[in-house]
């Protein structure tokens, strides 16, 4: 569906700059798939930065509920943050504040958006929705955040918890009656609200009942979001019985595989990556406990690390056999956009 004021919002921060690089990127991606050679010009179009990797939740297939991670956690500190941004604002469309964790849990979240937003950056956040109290509710609308998916994977307490573990469904609609409410206030179009509904198999029969809460609250979008699942080939109780929202499907012999053909191509890979909060940097958002860094932006630029020998090593592995990077077996994403 179009929001043309979400669009305009987002074409009214494209410059010159931008376009070329965008124009640059495109190029070199279209070069290497004819060639299947790992050809990389120009800076990304995309960051997704991770604020912090704490959450409140337990959500069964997030290694951040699970607590699960073999890396180090924390906080991403504004300073070094700011510097990222230094580095790569002229040619960065949209900045994402998100990879793993609450990213409301980062008391300098705030702050780091409003940066971006001063750098003429579009900006994006994907929330739980515990945090959204009037003052916050307040704080982000002036912040100058572009865009807010707000999680709500369920219409009711009882079915919402059964993956949103340790959740209040009722603070997540009063914290987007709040933002409602604090961009009326402010006479703001800003941020454009998004619930985002995880579909599996316990929640698929509310899909109409959060579309009514949606429209009920003012909420401006609702997505609907296939869900990864990590331990798929013998099946899962999360995986929907409505087939368009499943990433998988069962063959003839009861064994799951993912629908998505394992192209020796991606295009995330030449234009977006992730950083997590102590400056490691990642192919992708599938790489959730940063098993492959390219990377470190404590200790090199931008730049060197994107055209480094790390990142041109793995564009190169994977145009060789996607299946031979655990990350990429999973994954439904890489090859939709110009592939």
């Amino acid at each position: 569906m179009f929001y043309p004021k979400d669009t305009i919002r987002f074409l009214s921060k494209i410059r010159p700059a931008k376009i070329l690089n965008l124009a640059t990127v495109w190029t070199s991606y279209q070069l290497t798939r004819l060639t299947a050679k790992p050809i990389q010009w120009g800076m990304p179009v995309t960051l997704s930065v991770e604020p912090t990797t704490a959450c409140n939740l337990r959500c069964p297939e997030c290694p951040s509920g699970l607590r699960a991670f073999t890396r180090a956690t924390g906080n991403m500190k504004e300073d070094f943050f700011r510097s990222t941004i230094d580095q790569l604002h002229h040619r960065l469309m949209y900045l994402i504040f998100y990879f793993q964790g609450e990213p409301f849990i980062n008391p300098g979240f705030l702050d780091m958006v409003s940066y971006a937003h001063e750098k003429n950056i579009y900006t994006i956040t994907s929330t739980n929705g515990h945090f959204l109290d009037k003052a916050t509710a307040a704080k982000t609308v002036a912040s100058g955040l572009d865009r807010i998916i707000i999680s709500i994977d369920g219409a009711t307490q009882e079915v919402y918890q059964q993956y949103r573990k340790e959740g209040t469904l009722d603070t997540v609609l009063q914290g987007a009656r709040n933002l409602v409410e604090a961009k009326r206030n402010a006479g703001s179009s800003t941020p454009h609200i998004v619930f985002q509904m995880l579909v599996v198999k316990p929640n698929e029969h509310q899909i109409a009942d959060v579309h009514r809460l949606a429209k009920d609250i003012g909420v401006d979008e609702v997505k609907l979001k296939t869900a990864q699942i990590y331990d798929y080939e013998d099946g899962s109780d999360l995986i929907p019985t409505i087939t368009k929202y499943s990433r998988y499907y069962e063959d003839e012999t009861g064994v799951w595989h993912v629908k998505n053909k394992l192209l020796n191509q991606c295009w995330k890979l030449w234009h977006a990556c992730v950083m997590t909060w102590d400056g490691k940097i990642l192919p992708c958002c599938f790489d959730k406990d940063a098993k492959h860094q390219l990377g470190d932006m404590r200790h090199q630029s931008f730049r060197d690390i994107w055209h480094g020998s790390a990142y041109q090593h793995f564009r190169e592995t994977l145009l060789k056999g996607r299946k031979e990077i655990d990350i990429c077996t999973n994954c439904t994403e890489g090859c939709k956009v110009w592939a």
